[in-house]
């Protein structure tokens, strides 16, 4: 039965095929034919006149001890089973935060299953190479990778689409496109909820990708309904690096809540799986959010202790855009300790390393930083530059959340330089953002999945 699954290639090439093995192993027409089939029919079928039955090519595999599926498709016995244990090693090279490493393995895989046709392991390979291209900072790579991936995969069910529709969507997201990340993962959550799809595995993959944007977007009651429902699915999932993903963007809902012990519960949950699976990055990402956690509980020796361990381990890796991005938090914890020129020279390098199309949030909160830093001291004019630098990059990506804070910053500055007028434009600007209703582009929230 799985022979008659295998997409065969056409008669003229498989005729080929089966003269050169013949003559490879020194068989003449009539010893290969034999006992079932005539010298005749081995001479029409390798000349492409006839289309070979399952049965035929068995006897002719046999007789040639190649395998079935070799000698139908051209592949290599067992090159599939191959080529997914050395998918499987990549992304094992990937998680210890080896991109560059990894990348080189995928695009040797990837050559290998689109010689051979194979899939399946073709996306997973395309997969790979997007995580590594957003690991390694380089945005728009990544999206092309995930888009080829979904085309490659464009026949299989929704489920199998689900991981190259939310890297794209990442993409997106760490690119400052706010509004259609959001628009990509809702619109996937509501038809797998709607066709009756129920995959935990997708569904809490999606859930927990929405809350990052949900919240940089300042729609808090749909990122702890997103959070809500993927904490409902996790007792269902079996791949525990999902479910640590899940914990460590869980905790940001928490956060925000002021529900402190149990954010950092959630992300010493996610710490101790990522350990137990040795995913560097990963456990990077937890030593970045418990940074957070401790900064905003005033906590802020641990706070650069935790942070300082993140860049130490995202730099290592050459994880670019994600250590800019640890950098901004620590560059504020800095501050905040009374050391406000280190602070400057962290955001400064920041700067050069991601700008608006890497970044558009973080370049943001280091622009914001700057400002308060050069108010700090006493250098209005450059303040005001940063605050508005950072108010472009903020309303560009839709960040309502951050753009009501920053547009007060903004006011008042200018009400303190004695520009009222500018000032009661910018908390205006601010309240508007405020009272913006947290939604996206499309309306009522993603359907509570079929728990």
């Amino acid at each position: 039965m799985m022979n008659r699954m295998v997409k065969r290639d056409d008669p003229e090439t498989i005729g080929r095929r089966v003269q050169r093995l013949r003559r490879e192993r020194g068989l003449t027409q009539r010893q290969l034919a034999e006992p079932a089939y005539t010298p005749a029919y081995v001479s029409t079928l390798e000349a492409g006149r006839v289309r070979p039955s399952d049965e035929a090519l068995r006897h002719l595999a046999e007789r040639l001890g190649v395998a079935f599926d070799e000698l139908a498709t051209g592949r290599p016995a067992h090159l599939a089973t191959g080529v997914r244990l050395r998918l499987t090693d990549a992304q094992r090279t990937l998680a210890t935060g080896e991109a560059e490493v990894a990348a080189e393995q995928y695009a040797a895989l990837l050559a290998e299953a689109e010689e051979y046709g194979l899939t399946a392991e073709r996306a997973a390979a395309l997969l790979g190479l997007g995580e590594c291209a957003m690991e390694l900072g380089d945005l728009v790579a990544g999206r092309q990778y995930f888009e080829r991936a979904e085309k490659c995969l464009h026949d299989a069910p929704l489920p199998a689409r689900v991981p190259a529709l939310r890297g794209r969507a990442v993409s997106h997201y760490l690119a400052g496109e706010l509004r259609y990340a959001c628009y990509l993962l809702e619109t996937t959550l509501d038809e797998l909820n709607r066709s009756g799809l129920h995959d935990p595995d997708a569904l809490l993959l999606l859930y927990a990708s929405a809350i990052g944007p949900y919240m940089d977007m300042g729609a808090h009651v749909r990122a702890a309904q997103a959070a809500e429902f993927a904490l409902a699915l996790a007792p269902q999932v079996q791949d525990p690096a999902l479910v640590a993903r899940m914990h460590r963007s869980v905790a940001r809902t928490l956060l925000a809540e002021g529900r402190l012990a149990e954010a950092d519960s959630n992300l010493a949950k996610a710490a101790e799986l990522y350990r137990q699976l040795q995913i560097r990055t990963e456990l990077a990402n937890c030593h970045w959010m418990r940074g957070y956690l401790y900064a905003q509980n005033g906590e802020l020796e641990r706070a650069e202790r935790e942070l300082r361990e993140a860049l130490t381990m995202l730099s290592e890796k050459r994880a670019a855009l994600y250590s800019s991005q640890v950098a901004v938090e620590l560059a504020d914890v800095l501050h905040r300790r009374g050391r406000s020129a280190e602070a400057a020279r962290l955001l400064h390098d920041v700067l050069g390393d991601i700008g608006p199309e890497r970044g558009a949030v973080h370049s943001a909160a280091a622009h914001r930083l700057l400002g308060i830093i050069a108010e700090d001291g006493h250098d209005t004019e450059a303040a005001e530059e940063h605050y508005v630098r950072a108010l472009s990059l903020l309303e560009r990506a839709g960040a309502a959340g951050d753009l009501a804070d920053l547009c007060r910053l903004l006011g008042d500055l200018l009400r303190r330089t004695g520009r009222v007028e500018a000032a009661l434009d910018a908390y205006r600007t601010g309240l508007g953002h405020r009272t913006a209703p947290g939604t996206t582009t499309l309306g009522p929230a993603p359907a509570q999945p079929p728990l």
